[in-house]
């Protein structure tokens, strides 16, 4: 086997997909100065396996391995250090990123591991990384990192490779932080929304634009806070708008101002995409959870960018929140799904490491699953099966609402009782297939065909003409019609296994 080239430094970490890029491991790079050329980034995704993960890395020799941690890689990550800790302890393993940046609240890794570094590290890491090479190693495990400002630090842009910019998302921020104290979302701990400036900031996306970039993906938190430089941008783009020209923002959904609104109006179909946590309209809870929200506004604004934009619009909501109850979050997606957002994220309350939401953890009796990521179990407000039920609803609903595919079905899913009705469809697919999982399309299609044409309330004339027409927009190659009346097959107790048929024969 060909030897990999050496290097010192490795920066690495398991995206969830293929497609993302890591952008922190990007800044670190950008701010090694002198070791640099010592340095190498390397990413994996979570789908590999951790011991080929562990050879790949040792394969270059390194001294030190600087791993980013996250709530999707986090199991991932540990079973790779621990790999690599037996087959050479001596190198120096390196963890930041949000899921080890809370001591002493931390996951197992951080025992294994030689160092944590703690909050924004582009500068921390380099220092350790010069100290360990120089052989003056700390003697502190968790180094707690300085905020810096914006521009004292190298911006990481130049270091995406064109494979990065042909093939997968281009992460970029023009502001850090967030000035709203939502307490389930870690940004809750920061001071406010610092922007980079924003000339050098633009010069930098028409660099990445003319290498290709295509697929702009901003990570700001609240990108229309500051609607001045929100418009700059938009208006950079649209000079340069093209048929493949892709853009997504994270947006404050009470902040639209008639002067943003315009400017928005100006895209065409589906060249943005709005990212837009609506999370709850239950006005008590948002109190309880630090959240502003002017839920009036934040309909109307919905309802305007569905109406008057080409814009695709993407919205959330999280159960399981203190005081949340089955009856308060249907209320929230049924005042959702009359908005007519393109997608609804369904998102099950997660435990993060270091968010002010914590402190309900005993009066609302909040039980977090103990492996990632974390899920709430139960509250004292919902039991462990209702949050199991509400579960398999996202997973349906992603299936059916989100995917696109059942269009004209949808609405004779929902019919004027959209959360009522979606549940009594999850259940009953539950009850038939008892996975949320590994579903063809073509039973999918039956699946949803068998339940709705079951209820009373549906005409099943109506129901097969929506669903087929569905369903040959799906492209499937099969007629529908065949598939109607099939039943599953059983197999045969003791039949022997495909590969050992093959070796009998």
């Amino acid at each position: 086997m060909k030897q990999a080239q050496s290097k010192e430094i490795i920066l690495t970490t398991l995206n969830a997909r293929y497609m993302h890029t890591a952008f922190g491991l990007r800044y670190l790079y950008a701010n090694l100065d002198e070791l640099q050329s010592s340095a190498i980034i390397e990413e994996f995704t979570i789908q590999q396996r951790p011991i080929d993960i562990a050879e790949k890395l040792l394969q270059q020799q390194p001294k030190i391995i600087g791993f980013g941690v996250y709530i999707w890689n986090v199991e991932a990550v540990s079973k790779t250090v621990e790999l690599i800790k037996q087959v050479s302890p001596e190198t120096v393993i390196v963890l930041g990123g949000p899921e080890v940046s809370h001591l002493p609240d931390k996951p197992g890794v951080v025992d294994v591991a030689d160092y944590v570094v703690m909050g924004a590290a582009e500068k921390s890491f380099a220092e350790l990384c010069r100290l360990i090479l120089s052989g003056h190693k700390p003697l502190v495990k968790e180094i707690q990192s300085d905020e810096l400002p914006l521009d004292q630090l190298q911006l990481p842009y130049q270091y995406y490779t064109d494979d990065d910019i042909k093939n997968r998302l281009i992460y970029v921020e023009a502001s850090r932080g967030c000035p709203f104290k939502c307490e389930f979302c870690l940004s809750s701990l920061d001071k406010t929304s610092k922007p980079f400036e924003l000339g050098r900031f633009l010069e930098e996306m028409d660099t990445l634009y003319k290498r290709g970039a295509r697929n702009f993906k901003f990570i700001d938190r609240t990108f229309n806070l500051k609607v001045s430089s929100s418009i700059a941008i938009l208006e950079f783009f649209l000079e340069r708008m093209s048929d493949d020209l892709y853009l997504h923002f994270e947006v404050v959904p009470d902040n639209l101002p008639e002067k943003l609104k315009a400017v928005i109006q100006k895209f065409p179909h589906h060249s943005l995409q709005f990212e837009i946590g609506v999370q709850t309209f239950d006005e008590a809870i948002q109190s309880l959870i630090s959240r502003k929200q002017d839920n009036a506004r934040t309909r109307d604004n919905l309802r305007w960018l569905r109406q008057e934009t080409e814009a695709y619009i993407h919205a959330d909501l999280i159960f399981g929140l203190p005081s949340d109850t089955l009856d308060n979050f249907a209320q929230s997606f049924d005042q959702l799904v009359a908005l007519e957002p393109h997608e609804i994220q369904l998102g099950i309350l997660k435990r993060l490491r270091g968010v002010p939401l914590n402190r309900h953890n005993e009066e609302y009796q909040l039980r977090y699953n103990p492996e990632a990521p974390y899920n709430i179990l139960r509250t004292r407000d919902i039991d462990f099966e209702t949050m199991q039920r509400v579960n398999r609803f996202a997973r349906y609903w992603d299936m059916v609402a989100n995917s696109g595919r059942f269009k004209n079905t949808l609405p004779l899913i929902l019919d004027g009782a959209p959360f009522e009705r979606f549940m009594q469809l999850s259940d009953g697919l539950y009850q038939a297939v008892g996975s949320t999982w590994k579903i063809s399309l073509q039973r999918l299609f039956v699946l949803v065909f068998d339940s709705l044409r079951s209820r009373a309330d549906v005409d099943e004339a109506i129901l097969f003409e929506a669903i087929q027409s569905d369903y040959v927009r799906s492209g499937e190659k099969a007629a529908f019609t065949s598939l109607i009346n099939k039943t599953n097959k059983i197999t045969r107790i003791g039949m022997a296994n495909k590969r050992q048929k093959k070796v009998l024969q």
